[in-house]
């Protein structure tokens, strides 16, 4: 590991000074995907700027029902808070999905946004990897790829991202907000991570030096009735090979409204946009779901060995959609 310097952050506008005089200076939350690819050589910044101390670690409920969630709160209160719970219970469920009690006690809202793929290629530093080194070639695309992306893909990067948190905001329509040193911006999360294209290394549309200061959920009474569902290769904590996020709005048996959104299947969380269209409208029941499930996996485009994405997706998005509405009817 690089030696490096550390530095505690006490306020936003410190914080974003102390990155923007180094370059090579990194943020630091609860660590638990940095200090990893530290170990690794993945990462290797010159100075830690420690922001877990910065004012950043409420959840706040608006008066007409959404929610503001500092960047600073833990994967664990997150998941505990009453208002969570009852006002987007797959947000709920997906970060108790995402990892074993003792990283989420660590682990961070911000944070969790902006970790990196756990595609074996790039946490080897001795492969190359287009994410890790630009130019150098994925060596997935012919190797070892049965867990990679099956949508929104390139011939550049297939990785996928790690992220059971960012997959029921991303449903939510979440906004997040950061600051930079020429003032404050937000940035719908569904915008925030870049399309892979041929520059799979630049994961976000964060302004160089940015430091994420909270999520906004809109009301969403939609969300209510919701439900985060995971499939892994094993029952302990594991990452996905597939996720979905869903909630749904039925009345006198029809669509009112669908969210979707798809998780391990692309390089960032994948709002259903084309099956919730499909959805809205729709008569509620299997054929229907299946076949906005299909409507929506159209687009993929499955490397020889993740074909069994496609199936799976079809198969969890029909059950959990089944699953809702069956909740509605009673």
């Amino acid at each position: 590991m690089r030696e490096f310097g550390y530095e505690r952050a006490h306020d936003v506008a410190g914080a974003v000074a102390l990155l923007g005089a180094d370059p090579e200076a990194r943020f630091l939350g609860g660590g638990t995907n940095l200090v990893d690819l530290m170990k690794t050589g993945v990462e290797r910044p010159a100075r830690l700027v420690d922001v877990r101390d910065l004012p950043l670690g409420g959840i706040d409920p608006s008066e007409d029902g959404g929610l503001r969630i500092g960047a600073t709160v833990t994967n664990s209160d997150l998941a505990a808070h009453p208002h969570v719970r009852g006002r987007y219970p797959a947000l709920t469920q997906a970060v108790l999905a995402g990892a074993s009690g003792q990283l989420r006690n660590m682990a961070t809202v911000g944070g969790n946004l902006l970790q990196r793929t756990r595609c074996g290629y790039f946490t080897d530093v001795t492969k190359p990897c287009n994410k890790r080194d630009p130019g150098s070639g994925c060596p997935a695309i012919e190797g070892e790829h049965h867990n990679h992306a099956i949508l929104g893909a390139s011939a550049h990067c297939v990785a996928v991202h790690p992220s059971d948190m960012a997959v029921a905001l991303v449903a939510f329509d979440a906004v997040v907000s950061y600051e930079t040193a020429d003032g404050p911006g937000d940035v719908p999360l569904e915008d925030f991570y870049r399309p892979v294209g041929d520059a799979p290394h630049r994961e976000t549309v964060l302004p160089p030096g940015a430091l994420i200061t909270g999520v906004t959920l809109p009301p969403a009474p939609a969300a209510a009735r919701s439900r985060y569902r995971k499939v892994r290769e094993r029952a302990s904590y594991a990452f996905a090979i597939g996720s979905v996020a869903a909630a749904l709005d039925v009345h006198d048996g029809v669509v009112r409204e669908a969210r979707l959104a798809l998780g391990a299947v692309a390089s960032r969380p994948w709002r259903a946009r084309t099956a919730e269209r499909a959805l809205t409208g729709a008569r509620a029941g299997a054929d229907a779901f299946a076949a906005a499930a299909d409507a929506e996996l159209a687009a993929a485009e499955p490397l020889p060995r993740n074909g069994y994405k496609v199936t799976l997706m079809r198969n969890l998005i029909t059950a959990v959609l089944t699953e809702l509405a069956e909740e509605a009817a009673r």
